[in-house]
């Protein structure tokens, strides 16, 4: 791999957790589970590798519309685990940002997100940003709407949620959309989808992402 060609900020829609865990006779909410703890392995390979910002999408505005029971363990379970383990947040050596709607988020909820933000908001040369309650479309028009008239890209852009552009967009478990993620953002990035399940994908997998990565020639729309 050539490390002087590593994607500043990549991106990546974070699916397969509940296939990954049927797979192993196990109830969604494991996959769930495996593939929170994932995130933050993946997050520390990636710091190191000499990546500077990576963008993960964990809930969409749309997940709601999932059965209640996985929507409530998806809300309840991330507190549970930050009070269990609260003493960790110590190690954590980067800055983790959250990206998305906060006014359907339980007041628990609301504190973890703002414990970890002060936490780790010091934090120097890299950033995890966890896409929670997220989508494309909401970020879009919440945007325009606090942008003054006339409306210009770099005045849009300094209202966006997530406001450097991707490099690079990783899917996981074979999917090949875009399911309303970072629509502006994308706009040049290069996209690589993999089989692999999220809870599966671990250094090995994102070095291999990013040699595909390096192999591409990007032009941004002019000729080289």
């Amino acid at each position: 791999m050539n490390n002087t060609n590593i994607p500043a900020h990549v991106a990546i829609i974070l699916d397969g957790n509940g296939r990954w865990a049927k797979k192993r006779g196990q109830p969604r909410s494991f996959g769930h589970y495996m593939g929170g703890r994932n995130l933050f392995t993946v997050a520390s390979a990636a710091k190191k590798l000499g990546i500077q910002k990576m963008s993960v999408y964990a809930f969409s505005t749309e997940n709601w519309k999932r059965p209640q029971e996985e929507v409530d363990y998806l809300m309840t379970k991330p507190v549970e685990l930050f009070h269990k383990n609260k003493h960790r947040i110590q190690e954590i050596d980067y800055k983790i940002t959250f990206a998305g709607r906060r006014d359907r988020f339980s007041e628990a909820l609301l504190e973890v997100i703002d414990i970890i933000e002060k936490e780790t908001a010091n934090h120097q040369g890299f950033e995890l940003t966890i896409c929670i309650d997220y989508g494309a479309y909401d970020e879009l028009i919440t945007a325009i709407n606090q942008t003054p008239y006339p409306v210009t890209k770099e005045s849009l852009e300094s209202h966006l949620m997530v406001k450097e552009p991707v490099d690079l967009l990783i899917r996981t478990s074979g999917e090949q959309r875009l399911s309303n993620f970072l629509l502006w953002q994308v706009s040049y990035a290069e996209f690589y989808f993999t089989k692999v399940h999220w809870p599966a994908f671990g250094e090995r997998a994102l070095k291999k992402a990013l040699k595909n990565y390096q192999k591409r020639h990007r032009r941004f729309g002019g000729l080289k």
